[in-house]
């Protein structure tokens, strides 16, 4: 039975045709995502971006607008009684010289680019928000 909802902010941060992207190990499985978590109570959506970047990157960011609003009902790959829900944003990164992996679970950072073939995401609504980029961008 579902009975908690889960609210993600991700931001798709792109440089030269590229969008960084975190690996790290979640849950025993090896992940690759977009930069962001979830959201606190009593915060803001943007407020979450500008945290998880600085809790997670060490790092700034402007935020340039919405990329994508997840539409369809998706159940956590992580927990049976959670719902999610994932908002999306593009975002530039303002001072990457600031530029640290702060958190623990972040193995790497990576800039795969955007016109590659195929979409390198295993995560559904990260999917649609790499599609979605490629649409706008290319």
């Amino acid at each position: 039975m579902i009975d908690k909802l889960n609210i993600r902010v991700y931001a798709t941060a792109v440089k030269d045709r590229k969008v960084l992207v975190l690996h790290e190990e979640y849950a025993g499985e090896q992940l690759m995502k977009l930069p962001g978590g979830g959201l606190e109570f009593g915060e803001g959506v943007l407020d979450c971006l500008h945290r998880e970047f600085e809790e997670e990157l060490n790092v700034k960011i402007n935020i340039l607008g919405h990329l994508y609003t997840q539409e369809e009902f998706v159940v956590s790959r992580f927990r049976d009684n959670e719902q999610l829900l994932t908002v999306y944003y593009l975002v530039e990164i303002i001072d990457e010289n600031e530029f640290l992996i702060m958190d623990p679970c972040i193995e790497k950072t990576e800039w795969i680019p955007i016109d590659t073939d195929g979409n390198p995401f295993i995560l559904p609504v990260d999917k649609i928000a790499f599609e979605k980029l490629k649409e706008r961008l290319l």
